[in-house]
């Protein structure tokens, strides 16, 4: 490591800055966020710093950089010497002793600003030590998106109440883990949600309250979207990366678990066809079991935990037991694989309704109203299928849907093997038989199927055929 990070303290303390051009400027701005007394030495500095100067922010000196401008200064940066040479005017204030920094320099410098994500009192640094500024660049852009926008108001209320959690239990493991809970905890959550006043008065209750081993344990029914990672909200990742426990079903992506907390307990609810699994009964009484134990509990679903997720069954539950419970929402399937395959589930000149069904409910196979099903203007999109593709075919057809009309069967939407296969209504229980379809998948019937990126039954027939011949 060549560099050593560092934050250094100017409060009251003289920041050199050399040059009056954009780059010295955008120094500026940087400078400003701290409280040191700013030094400007330019000959022809621009109006935003010229400005700065005539609110009496910054002290200005309109000349060149002289070896006096270095009186009493902690730090210097030059980004312009204008008139003199940059080299010269680095290798005066490195022989001050004076930390120095020549912006694009890092030959002059014998220290380089880095990309800096701000969240006052929160401040996170990231470098390169100056080999790929533009890395340097996408990664804070990445994790500003991460951060709540009030994390730093959050640091601030905690430390308002140092004093109180200090004095109310002694120091060691129990105040560790008090604070280590209150970040993932409800209180935390009122604040980084700008609820201040009910914040402070839940922190109040807590601190004298004498439960001082921790918080109540919380679940939250996340999203995980149809399967693919870049679609997680921002917000189920960050709970998902806090959570104690993670109960997840069988729709969930392949790789959705590399991006929990390592040291989580993760428990496997997923059902699978012909294969024993947990009851909802048996779902519920672990989530509230966990949490009743203090924990941190994401319920990982696929898609959207309130579209044929049962979330609503577990909201109910867990609210009636007095636990903590949050909802997450992701992309459903509907949408995720609608999107990633071209096909617009609504269009002005093909559909101006869409219906969201399951092929299969708590008693079986679902039965489908005739109306619904014959609809030439809207679009189906039927979840969970697979195993009733003949009796959707046969039930749409009975109905008045026309065996021409067009279908879509998206398989593992999202995912690298996604797959988007095309037929006609009339050939639907065929095309799911034929070509080996598996779960997930989704049959879209309407109009817009026709639009998707996919390969038409007819089409991969005639190539099979040809392979084979």
């Amino acid at each position: 490591m060549k560099y050593l990070p560092v934050f250094a303290d100017l409060s009251g303390h003289c920041a050199l800055l050399v040059g009056g051009n954009e780059d010295a400027a955008r120094k500026l701005r940087l400078l400003l966020k701290t409280e040191a007394r700013i030094r400007v030495v330019s000959v022809a500095p621009i109006d935003e710093i010229a400005a700065l100067a005539g609110a009496g922010r910054i002290e200005l000196h309109r000349r060149t950089f002289e070896p006096r401008d270095l009186e009493a200064v902690r730090l210097a940066i030059v980004g312009d010497a204008e008139d003199l040479e940059i080299e010269e005017v680095a290798r005066w204030i490195r022989e001050a002793g004076i930390p120095t920094n020549v912006v694009d320099r890092p030959d002059l410098s014998t220290f380089i600003i880095p990309g800096i994500v701000d969240r006052d009192p929160v401040l996170i640094a990231i470098g390169s030590e100056g080999a790929a500024p533009v890395m340097v660049r996408r990664i804070r852009e990445k994790i500003e998106r991460l951060l709540p926008v009030r994390l730093g108001a959050l640091a601030r209320f905690a430390q308002s109440f140092r004093g109180a959690v200090s004095a109310a239990m002694p120091a060691g493991a129990g105040r560790r883990l008090f604070w280590e809970r209150f970040f993932d905890g409800p209180v935390a959550r009122d604040v980084l949600e700008g609820r201040n006043t009910e914040a402070r008065e839940a922190m109040l209750r807590l601190v004298n309250s004498g439960a001082h081993s921790g918080l109540p344990g919380s679940v939250a029914l996340v999203g995980a979207g149809p399967g693919d990672p870049d679609l997680l909200t921002l917000k189920a990742l960050r709970l998902m990366q806090d959570a104690d426990v993670i109960v997840h079903d069988a729709l969930i992506g392949p790789t959705m678990l590399d991006y929990v907390r390592r040291d989580s307990l993760r428990i496997d609810v997923g059902k699978r066809a012909g294969c024993q699994s947990w009851s909802q009964d048996e779902i519920n009484a672990l989530l509230a079991e966990h949490a009743g134990a203090g924990r941190r509990v994401v319920r990982l679903k696929g898609g959207d935990p309130f579209i044929f997720g049962r979330g609503g069954e577990e909201l109910a539950f867990l609210k009636t037991r007095g636990i903590a419970v949050e909802v997450v929402p992701g992309v459903t399937a509907a949408l995720g694989a609608a999107s990633v395959s071209g096909l617009p589930l609504t269009h002005r000149d093909h559909a101006n309704r869409l219906t969201i069904l399951t092929g299969h409910d708590r008693n079986g196979l679902s039965e489908f109203d005739r109306h619904l099903l014959a609809d030439p203007k809207g679009t189906l999109v039927i979840y969970m299928g697979l195993g009733a593709a003949p009796r959707i075919m046969a039930d749409a057809l009975a109905a008045g849907r026309a065996a021409s009309t067009p279908v879509a069967v998206i398989e593992k939407a999202t995912l690298p093997e996604q797959r988007v296969l095309k037929a006609e209504l009339g050939r639907l229980a065929g095309l799911v038989e034929d070509r080996k379809v598996e779960a997930p998948a989704l049959i879209v019937i309407g109009d817009v199927a026709a639009l998707a990126d996919g390969e038409s039954f007819e089409a991969a027939d005639a190539r099979h055929h040809r392979v084979a011949v």
